[in-house]
């Protein structure tokens, strides 16, 4: 099944080369990666138009001004479904997400409909976090998963891959989340329509170059966007 990669960056010259050759290492026939940048200040788009000229397996979907991951994904997502792939993956450019574990999201996906790769699934770990983000992380998990009532371990993993069909069903324009409460939103909505969703466990490890992009307001938005996402299943207004 050919495969997207949705890639998106603000901010990321340091990365997005490595990260792009790195891919197209591990990347079958037919697969692509589309970047997609949010007018990234520091020439990360340029990078991406240079590499898009001379690989010919990259794509570069141009925004006009950072508006969070939710958005950048969701522009990915339609623009990977009107090229027509069949699976679309998310990933972080920063190598927090291994490029040789794609392989293993997409060949999970024969027998699922969307493939977390997890942290907290057995065998999964986190590399050179410190205590306070180790805290934080987790403890968003299992608030997710108290209030959502489901037993998937890592609800605000970013490295996942999705079967189209999840996509054409969930309503993408229902998906109003801008930071990480996008990853439990989607998940969400696609048990909430029925799909399967498996964990498979991955190796975690926080970036080296660059700037992490969390921030109180991420975090805040999860904080009231799970009850929120919860009330609506129960009144039947989840889509």
């Amino acid at each position: 099944m050919r495969a997207t990669i949705c890639l998106p960056t603000y901010n990321e010259k340091e990365n997005l080369e490595p990260m792009l050759r790195a891919l197209g290492e591990v990347l079958g026939p037919g697969d692509r990666v589309l970047v997609v940048d949010d007018s990234s200040p520091d020439g990360t788009g340029e990078i991406g138009d240079r590499l898009a000229a001379e690989l010919p397996f990259v794509d570069v979907l141009h925004r006009p001004r950072k508006e969070g991951l939710g958005p950048a994904y969701l522009a990915g997502f339609r623009r990977a479904l009107a090229d027509g792939a069949e699976l679309v993956l998310e990933m972080d450019c920063d190598f927090s997400h291994r490029p040789e574990d794609t392989r293993r999201l997409i060949d999970a996906a024969a027998g699922a409909d969307v493939v977390l790769g997890s942290r907290y699934a057995p065998g999964g770990r986190i590399g050179n976090w410190g205590l306070v983000r180790r805290i934080v992380s987790r403890g968003g998990c299992l608030y997710a998963q108290a209030f959502l009532g489901v037993r998937l371990r890592d609800l605000t993993g970013g490295f996942k891959c999705y079967r189209r069909e999840v996509l054409e069903r969930i309503d993408l324009d229902a998906i109003d989340s801008r930071g990480y409460a996008f990853q439990i939103e989607t998940t969400y909505r696609a048990l909430w329509a029925g799909f399967r969703v498996v964990e498979i466990p991955i190796t975690f490890v926080d970036r080296e170059v660059g700037g992490s992009k969390m921030s109180r307001s991420i975090v805040l938005e999860a904080i009231w966007k799970v009850p929120a996402l919860r009330l609506a299943a129960v009144r039947g207004k989840l889509g």
